[in-house]
């Protein structure tokens, strides 16, 4: 792995990731957030009457429904704007499976973000699914081929070291950085650290493709 990131970046810079833009939206995905963390903290041994909840939560979901719009509508908008997407699965304020992580573009060409996971981005006890880890990561090196000085492009390959456990419940530092461009292909590399001690590299090839424009 190249020492191309350094896992201490400090998150400052211009920030890659969407701004809340809807307070009705974002203060109901977060309240999503934190019902189904709560789910994971009450599991089944909790005194709560759990059909009751369920009721009311397929209650909430069932009115959500009757005022959606079609789906496509949804993945036009969705795209809509200057590659920051409020939908994605890692940074995105109206999705409430998005932790969410916010990457800034740093002068060096480099980006980084902090994130604090809990229970529902479980594997081991106490750590990170690995998955997990992949997706940050995946999403945090696309982020710096679009912020850095290079072409940008889709994943081809994406090749993880899980070098110690990756901690619940404390701060993570996301960073990444293009290192270098030949013909089509793009090389990325990334981090995620904790504490100062880099837990997971991330070595990714991209490539530089011709996307089309939702209409």
């Amino acid at each position: 792995m190249d020492a191309a990131v350094d896992p201490g970046a400090a998150t400052t810079g211009e920030m890659l990731t969407a701004d809340p833009a809807n307070d009705g939206v974002d203060a109901a995905v977060a309240a999503a957030r934190r019902v189904v963390a709560a789910l994971l903290h009450a599991g089944g041994n909790s005194a709560a009457e759990m059909n009751d909840v369920a009721g009311r939560l397929n209650a909430i979901a069932e009115h959500l429904e009757e005022h959606a719009p079609g789906t496509d509508e949804r993945l036009v908008d969705m795209w809509a704007g200057e590659g920051v997407a409020r939908h994605d699965p890692v940074t995105g304020p109206e999705n409430a499976i998005a932790p969410p992580l916010h990457v800034y573009g740093l002068p060096d060409g480099s980006v980084s973000g902090t994130v604090t996971l809990g229970l529902p981005y479980q594997g081991p006890p106490g750590c990170v699914h690995g998955g997990v880890s992949a997706l940050l990561l995946d999403h945090t090196l696309g982020v710096a081929n679009a912020w850095g000085p290079g072409p940008s492009g889709m994943t081809g390959t994406l090749t993880l070291r899980y070098r110690r456990r990756t901690p619940l419940f404390e701060e993570l530092t996301v960073s990444a950085r293009q290192v270098s461009h030949t013909g089509r292909k793009i090389r990325t590399v990334g981090t995620i650290s904790a504490g100062g001690e880099v837990c997971v590299e991330a070595d990714g090839l991209f490539i530089e493709v011709d996307l089309p424009v939702p209409r």
